[in-house]
Protein backbone atom coordinates (compact mmCIF):
# COMPACT_ATOMS: atom_id res chain seq x y z
CA UNK A 1 0.00 0.00 0.00
CA UNK A 2 2.83 2.38 0.88
CA UNK A 3 4.57 1.74 -2.44
CA UNK A 4 1.31 2.25 -4.38
CA UNK A 5 0.71 5.59 -2.64
CA UNK A 6 4.33 6.58 -3.28
CA UNK A 7 3.84 5.92 -7.00
CA UNK A 8 0.58 7.89 -7.00
CA UNK A 9 2.36 10.86 -5.40
CA UNK A 10 5.30 10.45 -7.77
CA UNK A 11 2.97 10.31 -10.79
CA UNK A 12 0.05 12.73 -10.27
CA UNK A 13 -1.26 11.98 -13.77
CA UNK A 14 -1.90 8.38 -12.65
CA UNK A 15 -3.79 9.66 -9.60
CA UNK A 16 -5.91 11.91 -11.81
CA UNK A 17 -6.67 9.09 -14.26
CA UNK A 18 -7.63 6.70 -11.43
CA UNK A 19 -9.83 9.34 -9.78
CA UNK A 20 -11.58 10.03 -13.10
CA UNK A 21 -12.22 6.31 -13.53
CA UNK A 22 -13.62 6.03 -9.99
CA UNK A 23 -15.81 9.13 -10.46
CA UNK A 24 -17.18 7.78 -13.73
CA UNK A 25 -17.87 4.23 -12.49
CA UNK A 26 -18.82 4.82 -8.83
CA UNK A 27 -20.05 8.40 -8.88
CA UNK A 28 -20.28 10.74 -5.90
CA UNK A 29 -23.18 9.29 -3.93
CA UNK A 30 -21.50 6.25 -2.38
CA UNK A 31 -18.07 5.04 -1.39
CA UNK A 32 -16.36 2.32 -3.40
CA UNK A 33 -17.08 -1.23 -2.22
CA UNK A 34 -15.58 -4.62 -2.92
CA UNK A 35 -17.85 -5.39 -5.88
CA UNK A 36 -16.74 -2.17 -7.60
CA UNK A 37 -13.06 -3.18 -7.78
CA UNK A 38 -13.60 -5.44 -10.81
CA UNK A 39 -15.08 -2.45 -12.71
CA UNK A 40 -11.95 -0.31 -12.20
CA UNK A 41 -9.25 -1.66 -14.54
CA UNK A 42 -6.91 1.32 -14.28
CA UNK A 43 -6.91 1.12 -10.47
CA UNK A 44 -6.07 -2.59 -10.81
CA UNK A 45 -3.30 -1.70 -13.27
CA UNK A 46 -1.75 0.64 -10.69
CA UNK A 47 -1.75 -2.16 -8.12
CA UNK A 48 -0.34 -4.66 -10.66
CA UNK A 49 2.43 -2.25 -11.62
CA UNK A 50 3.25 -1.64 -7.96
CA UNK A 51 3.39 -5.40 -7.33
CA UNK A 52 5.64 -5.74 -10.36
CA UNK A 53 8.18 -3.10 -9.32
CA UNK A 54 7.99 -3.76 -5.57
CA UNK A 55 6.74 -7.31 -4.96
CA UNK A 56 5.62 -8.07 -1.37
CA UNK A 57 8.75 -10.17 -0.95
CA UNK A 58 11.73 -9.93 -3.32
CA UNK A 59 12.35 -13.70 -3.14
CA UNK A 60 9.90 -16.56 -3.58
CA UNK A 61 9.92 -19.40 -1.08
CA UNK A 62 12.90 -21.69 -1.59
CA UNK A 63 12.52 -24.66 -3.92
CA UNK A 64 14.61 -27.81 -4.19
CA UNK A 65 15.69 -29.45 -7.43
CA UNK A 66 14.41 -33.04 -7.67
CA UNK A 67 16.84 -34.06 -10.40
CA UNK A 68 20.19 -32.98 -11.81
CA UNK A 69 19.35 -30.21 -14.26
CA UNK A 70 20.71 -27.19 -16.09
CA UNK A 71 19.29 -23.70 -15.48
CA UNK A 72 20.55 -20.83 -17.64
CA UNK A 73 23.68 -22.79 -18.48
CA UNK A 74 24.47 -23.71 -14.85
CA UNK A 75 24.56 -27.33 -13.73
CA UNK A 76 22.29 -27.73 -10.71
CA UNK A 77 22.70 -30.99 -8.79
CA UNK A 78 19.73 -32.84 -7.32
CA UNK A 79 18.83 -31.53 -3.84
CA UNK A 80 20.07 -27.96 -4.46
CA UNK A 81 18.07 -25.20 -2.79
CA UNK A 82 16.87 -22.74 -5.43
CA UNK A 83 15.95 -19.13 -4.67
CA UNK A 84 13.91 -17.20 -7.24
CA UNK A 85 14.35 -13.42 -7.24
CA UNK A 86 11.08 -11.76 -8.22
CA UNK A 87 12.72 -8.36 -7.98
CA UNK A 88 15.19 -9.37 -10.71
CA UNK A 89 12.58 -11.03 -12.94
CA UNK A 90 10.20 -8.07 -12.70
CA UNK A 91 12.95 -5.62 -13.64
CA UNK A 92 14.43 -7.63 -16.49
CA UNK A 93 14.45 -5.52 -19.69
CA UNK A 94 14.38 -8.74 -21.76
CA UNK A 95 10.94 -9.50 -20.29
CA UNK A 96 9.46 -6.03 -19.67
CA UNK A 97 9.52 -2.87 -21.80
CA UNK A 98 10.78 0.04 -19.70
CA UNK A 99 11.27 -2.37 -16.81
CA UNK A 100 12.33 0.27 -14.27
CA UNK A 101 9.51 2.74 -15.04
CA UNK A 102 6.06 3.00 -13.46
CA UNK A 103 3.77 2.30 -16.44
CA UNK A 104 0.34 1.03 -15.31
CA UNK A 105 -0.79 1.11 -18.94
CA UNK A 106 1.38 -1.95 -19.65
CA UNK A 107 -1.47 -4.05 -18.19
CA UNK A 108 -4.26 -2.39 -20.21
CA UNK A 109 -6.34 -4.65 -22.44
CA UNK A 110 -3.66 -7.30 -22.75
CA UNK A 111 -5.45 -9.97 -20.68
CA UNK A 112 -2.53 -12.26 -20.15
CA UNK A 113 0.35 -10.74 -22.10
CA UNK A 114 1.66 -8.83 -19.10
CA UNK A 115 -0.33 -10.54 -16.36
CA UNK A 116 1.26 -13.94 -17.00
CA UNK A 117 4.68 -12.34 -16.37
CA UNK A 118 3.53 -10.91 -13.03
CA UNK A 119 4.74 -13.39 -10.41
CA UNK A 120 4.39 -11.29 -7.25
CA UNK A 121 2.84 -14.13 -5.27
CA UNK A 122 4.41 -17.06 -7.08
CA UNK A 123 2.82 -19.27 -9.71
CA UNK A 124 1.28 -22.70 -9.89
CA UNK A 125 0.42 -24.87 -6.95
CA UNK A 126 2.95 -23.15 -4.68
CA UNK A 127 1.56 -19.67 -5.23
CA UNK A 128 0.20 -17.73 -2.30
CA UNK A 129 -3.46 -18.76 -1.84
CA UNK A 130 -4.52 -15.35 -0.49
CA UNK A 131 -3.29 -13.47 -3.57
CA UNK A 132 -6.71 -12.57 -4.98
CA UNK A 133 -8.02 -11.41 -1.60
CA UNK A 134 -4.89 -9.40 -0.85
CA UNK A 135 -4.86 -7.69 -4.24
CA UNK A 136 -8.58 -6.91 -3.95
CA UNK A 137 -8.06 -5.44 -0.46
CA UNK A 138 -5.24 -3.18 -1.69
CA UNK A 139 -7.38 -2.06 -4.66
CA UNK A 140 -10.30 -1.32 -2.33
CA UNK A 141 -8.20 0.67 0.13
CA UNK A 142 -6.31 2.58 -2.58
CA UNK A 143 -9.57 3.24 -4.41
CA UNK A 144 -11.18 4.59 -1.23
CA UNK A 145 -8.24 6.89 -0.56
CA UNK A 146 -8.29 8.20 -4.13
CA UNK A 147 -12.07 8.58 -4.23
CA UNK A 148 -12.26 10.56 -0.99
CA UNK A 149 -9.07 12.63 -1.00
CA UNK A 150 -6.73 14.59 -3.23
CA UNK A 151 -3.14 13.73 -2.39
CA UNK A 152 0.09 15.67 -2.79
CA UNK A 153 3.69 15.59 -1.73
CA UNK A 154 4.61 17.66 1.33
CA UNK A 155 7.27 19.48 -0.71
CA UNK A 156 8.26 19.95 -4.36
CA UNK A 157 10.88 17.20 -3.95
CA UNK A 158 10.16 13.84 -5.56
CA UNK A 159 9.31 10.91 -3.31
CA UNK A 160 12.36 8.91 -2.23
CA UNK A 161 11.75 5.49 -3.79
CA UNK A 162 14.75 3.81 -2.12
CA UNK A 163 14.08 0.42 -0.64
CA UNK A 164 15.56 -0.92 2.55
CA UNK A 165 16.77 -4.47 2.94
CA UNK A 166 14.56 -7.09 4.49
CA UNK A 167 12.05 -9.77 3.69
CA UNK A 168 9.33 -7.32 2.65
CA UNK A 169 11.33 -4.50 0.99
CA UNK A 170 10.18 -1.54 3.11
CA UNK A 171 10.87 2.02 2.01
CA UNK A 172 14.03 3.56 3.45
CA UNK A 173 12.11 6.73 4.35
CA UNK A 174 8.50 6.28 5.46
CA UNK A 175 5.99 7.89 3.12
CA UNK A 176 4.67 11.34 4.00
CA UNK A 177 1.74 12.86 2.16
CA UNK A 178 -0.80 15.65 2.44
CA UNK A 179 -4.47 15.09 1.76
CA UNK A 180 -7.54 17.23 1.27
CA UNK A 181 -11.10 15.97 1.15
CA UNK A 182 -12.41 16.08 -2.40
CA UNK A 183 -15.17 18.75 -2.36
CA UNK A 184 -18.11 16.57 -3.38
CA UNK A 185 -17.10 13.81 -0.91
CA UNK A 186 -17.23 16.07 2.17
CA UNK A 187 -20.94 15.55 2.84
CA UNK A 188 -20.76 11.82 2.24
CA UNK A 189 -17.79 11.45 4.60
CA UNK A 190 -19.48 13.61 7.27
CA UNK A 191 -22.38 11.14 7.50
Amino acid sequence: MEWAMAFILHHPEAMKKAQEEIDEVIGHNCIINEEDVSKLPYLQNIVNETLCLYPPTPLLLPHESFDDTTICGYNVPKGTMLMVSLWTIHRDPKIWNEAEKFVPERFEGKEGESLYKLLSFGIGRRSYPGYAMGKRAVCLLLGSLLQCFNWERPSKDLIDMSQATGLTMPKVKPLEALCNVRPYMANLLAR
